[in-house]
């Protein structure tokens, strides 16, 4: 436990940098494209644009939930899930890909995982603009469960910085690690049910198999928010269940960071 409060004290302490840090990332990303962090916003939509005439078709415009159409459940799931992608891989490498200049600076690696999703969230929170502009003109009524978006959010952050740590440090100790990550995305975007339901398209036993994946728990979270109306609070199991998966995370990821973090130049 003594770790886990160094690694999270660490983050508080240089959260300033952090921000920082990200945004100057940012900027460094995108400095040599004509339209710079525009391509932020680009990306996605283009990939929402693919999906959606990919499976959106197939679905005949239907969500499986009442009321709700295919593009609105569609975007309450897949905008998490390119934040949450984003975070993952490329947090995966923070600390692999900036070894060098943490070792000449004085500041913590463990902040590597920290400024991966703060330099996401541009992305993030404009795409949820844009969602909530789709709502607002396609009519849909404001309900309270709504407020569960800041719940599902702090939860998918704890989640995110939780394994990103995690994989960040065995990347550097096992360089294979992130390459396998990159496959296993690929396959989760599936079994998550980013673009199709799978409470309606899978047999019982097979969606309750799924929903061991924690990714299940934030975008299904997301959805029940804005187009479901279920509160977290009604599958008090899952979400027992979600937050053991985190913490657990969390304590081994500080645990692996602590140990070898003073040696990862020597894995180099």
């Amino acid at each position: 436990m003594k770790q886990v409060l160094e690694v999270l004290k660490e983050q508080f302490k240089y959260a300033p940098m952090i921000f920082r840090i990200a945004r100057y990332e940012d900027k460094a990303t995108y400095q040599s494209h004509y339209l710079g962090l525009a391509w932020q916003i680009l990306n996605p939509l283009i990939q929402v644009a693919i999906y959606y005439f990919v499976f959106g078709f197939a679905m005949r415009g239907q969500s499986g939930i009442a009321g709700a159409s295919y593009i609105e459940w569609m975007l309450a799931g897949i905008i998490p899930w390119f934040f949450i992608s984003a975070v993952i891989l490329q947090g995966a490498n923070s600390i692999f890909n900036k070894i060098h200049m943490v070792s000449k600076m004085k500041f913590p690696m463990s902040v590597m995982p920290s400024i991966t999703i703060v330099s996401n969230l541009t992305s993030y929170v404009t795409m949820m603009i844009i969602f909530f502009a789709l709502l607002f003109v396609k009519g849909a009524p404001v309900s309270m469960y709504w407020i569960q978006f800041f719940y599902y959010f702090v939860a998918m952050i704890a989640f995110l910085f939780s394994v990103t740590l995690l994989n960040a440090t065995i990347s550097v100790l096992v360089r294979d690690y992130y390459v396998m990550l990159q496959s296993v995305m690929r396959v989760l975007f599936y079994v998550s049910g980013v673009v199709w339901n799978l409470d309606t398209k899978l047999p019982g036993w097979v969606v309750d198999l799924l929903k061991l994946n924690p990714l299940v728990y934030i975008l299904k979270g997301f959805r029940e928010s804005f187009v479901g109306h279920k509160g977290f609070w009604q599958e008090p199991s899952y979400t027992v269940y979600f937050w053991l998966i985190t913490i657990v995370c969390l304590y081994v990821g500080s645990v692996l960071h602590m140990k070898f973090r003073e040696r990862f130049v020597d894995y180099l």
